[in-house]
């Protein structure tokens, strides 16, 4: 696992290089310091995740505490807010409770049925009702894509080993994560070089077909390539590539969407080059979760 994300990123820091010396007007500025960074944070995943689940729980959890954080900071919130605010908060350490735990049917419900009624009854306590339901649905929102999507990457570490093959949740956890960035690598690479059409100007400006078609085929290439880190047949890792390559490209605009609204170009500036932490979770909010349930669905 650890030489197949070494030789990922090392390509793509010599392609990028490449790309740089050749094409200067490119302007490979912005990727380049993307992966430089890509570097520091894939090394502390690998490391998480294979020394021990412990570890990975943890780091999942910190990026959902820290992404919900971001979001609750760029978008509208009042005084009457701050209990609701507080137990959406509190739905990070329940939720990794239950993934570490192994009650796998509180992980997928706590989030979509009991908070979503405890949240509004919060609301309500509060007194106050202006705005309710655009408050509300602003909070719930948050905790729906940034802890109960996200953390579906430390539920596959729930994940045995399929029919006593060598590949099991970890595999299938990096085998998502990377081809998430290899989509979103792909895309900004051949958007850049050939975009000419865009897609919704309004959203993202640079987001174009050629962008969205030359990641979708880089990312169903790669997802076929490291399938011997799943249990897939060529079929069924091409076909994962797809959902993989299209739920990202809307989390993108999902997370893009959510700026634009609230007047914002990047969430913050958490991961250098990236921007934000929303700026660099927004593909595996939609990703992490379809391709969780596409795994389970198959093979457990």
């Amino acid at each position: 696992m650890i030489l197949v994300v070494v030789t990922l990123l090392v390509t793509a820091t010599a392609v990028t290089d490449l790309l740089a010396r050749m094409r200067p007007d490119l302007k490979l500025d912005e990727i380049q310091i993307k992966i430089r960074s890509w570097w520091v944070m894939a090394g502390l995943f690998l490391f998480a995740v294979t020394v021990d689940n412990r570890l990975a729980y943890g780091l999942v959890g910190l990026i959902c505490y820290l992404s919900l954080k971001e979001y609750f900071t760029i978008i509208p919130t009042t005084s009457a807010d701050r209990g609701a605010l507080f137990w959406a908060y509190l739905t990070v350490p329940i939720q990794f409770y239950w993934i570490a735990s192994g009650w796998f049917m509180m992980a997928i419900l706590f989030i979509p049925v009991y908070v979503f009624l405890i949240l509004p009854a919060r609301q309500i306590l509060a007194g106050e009702t202006t705005e309710f339901v655009a408050r509300t649905a602003r909070i719930l929102w948050g905790v729906v894509l940034f802890v109960f999507s996200l953390s579906h990457l430390a539920l596959f570490l729930s994940l045995g080993t399929v029919d006593g093959r060598a590949v099991g949740g970890r595999e299938l956890l990096l085998y998502v994560v990377f081809l998430t960035e290899v989509n979103d690598v792909g895309s900004f690479l051949t958007g850049t070089s050939l975009g000419r059409h865009k897609i919704s100007p309004k959203v993202s400006p640079n987001k174009t077909w050629e962008g969205f078609l030359g990641g979708l085929a880089v990312t169903v290439a790669g997802a076929v390539l490291l399938r011997f880190l799943t249990p897939f047949a060529v079929s069924r890792a091409a076909f994962a590539g797809l959902c993989i390559a299209i739920a990202g490209f809307f989390g993108d605009l999902c997370v893009s969407a959510v700026k634009r609204d609230v007047g914002v170009k990047d969430s913050g500036d958490f991961v250098p080059g990236h921007g934000g932490i929303l700026d660099r979770v927004d593909s595996l909010t939609y990703t992490a979760p379809l391709f969780f349930h596409y795994v389970r669905y198959l093979y457990y």
